[in-house]
């Protein structure tokens, strides 16, 4: 039996989808030849565990905070802490001097210190002169506070300082192997600090791709099974995308990418993308069969048909995620390179494999009705005539209630936070809360400057200046309304010499440091030379604050701190961990706005080409930025605050819905075409593709249900948000889309 081709369609897309389904076979073999060798490459596929690369290579906070590590080398530090109320006693610091010991004996591991260094201070073996001796505990013991002891007396901290050539395998067998003795010594004690969080952080990371891909697998399997009962049309869409996910990873290997941060939704974007283009495929072959059609020749009018929409659907795709490349966040920035391959390649996934497997054997060929489809059915019949029936009215209710909802985009606050990017009760917000509570703050970070060769007194007054100045003027706002410090903490090397009643000769400075650093370990981290610089000494001032606080708080604590720095030292330097994630978190918003508009402004592009209709192009974008502003104006106006995950689903979930839209354009131009009127067009694309849109959508969602499972909270919220703007997108492209289509090429309803 002939094919009867659609009309106008005898052209490109016609002819490559008789050419597809004619070379199935090698077509099928290429596939599974590729995938095999892809799945092989993939497994070597890493992740990129580097806090450095979340940001630009010209990002000018990255300067500072590599000359930081160059020159002190000892930022990269594990902090293991627990509560002992003898600490202060011979038989507490005999505790705490052998497990500071074992510390330092793991592999990876520098050097390790603790008041257990100080033991000849604490307990002066001759009893004379023992107010003076108690004179200089009390003001060890003060200045070593929230560093080695917290301020009640009983919290023991020790700081490990790692290696920081360490492989990632390696960093990964250190930070578990202190862990382990941290706990075998106290069961309550905890490890904390920018490397463990880094390592834990991954592993989650590592355990969610598994976890989430086997859970995802298995709920889409069956969604797809309750709506197609046809284990074939299971495996078809199931297939295109592990062949699109393997080749994806085999590419990044190529490419010498790494996974992110967020590399863990990989898995489920591409099933997006998969799953939501073979429906399409499904329901127009089971459409071509139900008019008598043999197998082939449906497939040959399903392919000819939407060969067309499938590539402008996943140009789209690839449009919204080419937009986060230019984000300042390192994750959001891969993430996007990364969902642009793999958009481009679920094309030759669905070119080789659905040919081959859908044509294959002659058990269980077609896809059959889902149970309840008539009602979808009478739904969508309804939905049609109501807005061909009051475009007006529906207009108006739409507009205002979009526009109410919208408007909280202006109350949307960032989560400043960054423990909270993981669960509760995971080991990274224990041990950051013990840390935050007992040891006066978990950020963490540095005021660094050169010394000029001669006036070693001068510099170390001025610095004991500076550090006055921070601890008085850098003040912040309780609740109360009570100004309190900034601060909780400043420390440098003058404050250790001060304690020991030492003076620095001129130009001796260095010398007497590296003296000092015998008696106070913690003193070799206060000063250095930097290997590109070693013609002069830096100095180093650290700094502790609260971690929870809003990001305009800590913006502006930051703000403080460089300003009366400079004041005092021109060439001074504000960096740390805390200054690098404040910033971090500060592109965020930005980024998720640049980002909309230039997918916006991608897709819109697309649509111009595909249709060749500015009109159309832009009702086709209206349907898809509504839901996605509604939903963040809900998170605005409920006080929901945007994390990492929350802050790519504006460009992606533009670019993933807006796939609906594309078939519903492309089937009703071909029904206008055919000389159908305005309402008839509609009303049998809205019967068509509506019935796609609710089956992929509906099965998206349930497979995205999964991402709730996850560790890492920004995965958890990207899977919520991008679900519910995907069903926004469903409803904005069966009410809002005919809507405008409508009113575009007005007429009058139907008696």
């Amino acid at each position: 039996m002939a094919t009867p081709a659609p009309d106008g369609d005898r052209s490109a897309s016609w002819r490559v989808s008789r050419w597809l389904i004619a070379c199935r076979w090698p077509l099928l073999a290429l596939a599974l030849v590729l995938s095999a060798a892809a799945w092989r490459a993939g497994r070597s596929l890493s992740f990129d565990r580097s806090i450095e690369n979340m940001f630009a290579d010209d990002d000018p906070v990255l300067g500072p905070y590599r000359k930081l590590k160059r020159t002190f080398g000892g930022n990269e530090i594990a902090l293991a802490a627990y509560v002992d109320p003898d600490l202060l006693t011979p038989e507490g610091i005999d505790r705490l001097e052998k497990l500071t010991q074992e510390l330092a004996a793991v592999p990876g591991v520098g050097g390790a210190f603790s008041l257990a260094e100080a033991r000849l201070l604490l307990f002066p073996p001759i009893r004379l002169f023992r107010e003076q001796a108690e004179r200089l505990k009390k003001r060890f013991l003060e200045v070593s506070e929230g560093y080695t002891v917290g301020a009640d007396l009983q919290t023991a901290a020790i700081v490990c300082v790692l290696r920081p050539e360490q492989a990632s395998d390696e960093r990964t067998a250190t930070v578990d192997r202190l862990r382990m003795l941290v706990e075998q010594h106290d069961s309550t004690g905890v490890l904390a600090g920018e490397p463990v969080m880094v390592v834990d952080g991954f592993r989650y990371l590592d355990q969610d791709g598994r976890l989430l891909g086997t859970v995802s697998t298995t709920l889409l399997m069956v969604t797809i099974l309750f709506f197609f009962r046809s284990l074939r049309w299971v495996l078809v869409p199931m297939a295109v995308v592990g062949a699109a996910l393997v080749w994806t990873q085999a590419t990044l290997v190529a490419a010498g990418l790494e996974l992110s941060l967020v590399s863990s939704m990989l898995w489920a974007i591409v099933t997006v993308i998969g799953i939501a283009t073979v429906v399409h495929l499904v329901l127009g072959f089971r459409g071509a069969r139900a008019m008598g059609l043999t197998p082939r020749a449906a497939l040959e009018l399903a392919g000819g048909t939407l060969a067309a929409p499938i590539f402008w659907a996943c140009a789209t795709d690839a449009a919204g995620f080419a937009s986060l490349t230019a984000s300042d966040v390192g994750p959001v920035r891969d993430f996007g390179l990364m969902m642009l391959i793999a958009s481009l390649l679920v094309l030759p996934a669905i070119a080789t494999i659905v040919p081959g497997l859908s044509l294959m054997g002659r058990l269980d060929v077609d896809p059959r009705r889902a149970w309840g489809e008539g009602i979808i059915d009478r739904l969508l019949r309804r939905i049609i005539d109501f807005v061909h029936g009051h475009p007006w009215a529906t207009a108006v209710v739409v507009g205002l209630a979009g526009l109410a909802c919208s408007l909280g985009v202006v109350r949307l606050e960032v989560e400043t936070d960054f423990t909270k990017n993981f669960r509760r009760t995971s080991p990274i917000v224990h041990s950051y809360e013990f840390v935050e509570s007992r040891l006066g703050g978990a950020g963490v970070w540095d005021v660094i400057f050169p010394v000029p060769e001669e006036g070693d007194r001068e510099v170390l007054d001025r610095m004991r200046r500076l550090q006055a100045r921070l601890k008085s003027e850098v003040l912040v706002r309780e609740p109360s309304g009570r100004d309190v410090p900034g601060l909780t903490k400043v420390l440098s090397a003058a404050d250790v010499m001060d304690v020991f009643s030492m003076r620095a000769d001129p130009g001796r400075l260095e010398q007497t440091l590296q003296g000092l650093g015998q008696r106070a370990p913690i003193v070799r981290y206060l000063h250095g030379r930097d290997p590109r610089d070693p013609e002069r000494m830096y100095l180093r001032i650290m700094l502790r604050a609260r971690e929870r606080q809003p990001s305009a708080e800590k913006e502006r604590l930051i703000a403080e701190v460089r300003r009366i720095s400079l004041e005092e030292f021109p060439e001074a330097e504000v960096t740390g961990f805390f200054v690098l994630l404040t910033r971090l978190i500060q592109s965020l918003i930005g980024d998720q706005w640049l980002t909309f508009g230039l997918a916006s402004a991608g897709i819109g592009l697309m649509m111009l080409l595909a249709f060749r209709s500015l009109p159309l192009a832009l009702a086709a974008l209206v349907p898809n930025a509504l839901p996605i502003l509604v939903v963040t104006g809900w998170m605005g106006w409920l006080g929901v605050r945007i994390n990492m995950g929350a802050a790519m689903i504006a460009a992606v979930s533009m670019g993933l819905a807006v796939d609906s839209s594309v078939h519903y354009l492309t089937a009703y131009r071909r029904q206008r075409a055919a000389g159908q009127s305005v309402y008839e067009s509609l009303a049998a694309v809205h019967q068509r593709v509506g019935r796609a849109m609710i089956f992929s959508t509906l099965a998206l969602v349930v497979g995205f249900s999964a991402l709730s499972l996850s560790r890492f909270v920004p995965t958890i919220y990207f899977g919520v948000l991008v679900s519910l703007t995907m069903l926004g997108g469903m409803l904005g492209n069966l009410v809002v889309l005919p809507l405008l289509i409508r009113l575009i090429e007005w007429e009058k309803p139907p008696a």
